[in-house]
């Protein structure tokens, strides 16, 4: 038997680690962060225990490779639905629309996903973060930046803020209004991506004053009001 070509090996590898980021999106959205074990997600992957290690560091490295794969293929399918579009105001409201329903649909992996960022070891430099980045940049100049390269990470920076407000224990911040926000200070149509089923108007009259904490900032971001 002729031993495996290195592509055939690559593609072996490629999807050990695919099952690997998929089990610790389940195990640690079913039972959060403490509860899940490295074992627990090696089991649940079908795959052997040493080779967790062998792909990541530590559990908090690879939950957050994990949701950041969660967060670029939700981000992606998002903006290449049917009808397909190039026009950067109805690609940008679907970004902003896929990350908060991330925090509506997923909030205990997304919280412990900000925990994790915030705990000193901040961004994973990963495959799936730079597909995530790759994503939301190219997003931000098909909107029409004059310099992606301060617009993105203000765009980042609003998301995760969202997010972080939309998951609060005990005072959470309803999504709707959340993406009120971030229309207004994007200058989008609330009817562009995918409004919410309730009464859209009030949830533009709703709360939106009372997030100026989140998103306050000296300099409006570059990105065109018109």
């Amino acid at each position: 038997m002729s031993p495996r070509s290195a592509s055939v090996n690559e593609e072996l590898r490629r999807r050990s680690r695919e099952r690997l980021l998929q089990a610790a999106v389940e195990l640690v959205g079913e039972r959060g962060f403490e509860a899940t074990t490295l074992g627990d997600i090696a089991d649940r992957a079908g795959s052997a225990r040493g080779l967790v290690s062998y792909y990541f560091p530590g559990k908090r490295q690879l939950v957050q490779s994990a949701v950041h794969r969660l967060m670029h293929r939700t981000l992606e399918e998002a903006l290449e639905r049917e009808p397909f579009t190039e026009d950067g105001r109805e690609r940008l409201a679907r970004a902003i629309d896929a990350i908060l329903g991330l925090a509506r649909d997923h909030p205990v992996l997304m919280r412990q996903h900000m925990a994790g960022l915030l705990n000193g070891e901040g961004f994973v430099q990963c495959p799936e973060q730079r597909r995530l980045s790759d994503l939301l940049g190219d997003t931000v100049a098909r909107y029409g930046s004059p310099d992606v390269s301060t617009d993105y990470p203000l765009l980042r920076a609003s998301l995760m803020g969202a997010v972080y407000a939309a998951l609060v224990p005990g005072a959470p911040m309803p999504v709707p209004a959340l993406r009120a926000s971030l229309f207004q200070r994007y200058g989008l149509d609330w009817g562009l991506g995918v409004p919410p089923e309730n009464d859209p108007q009030a949830a533009a009259r709703g709360r939106v004053g009372d997030l100026s904490r989140f998103f306050a900032t000296e300099e409006r971001p570059h990105l065109p009001e018109e």
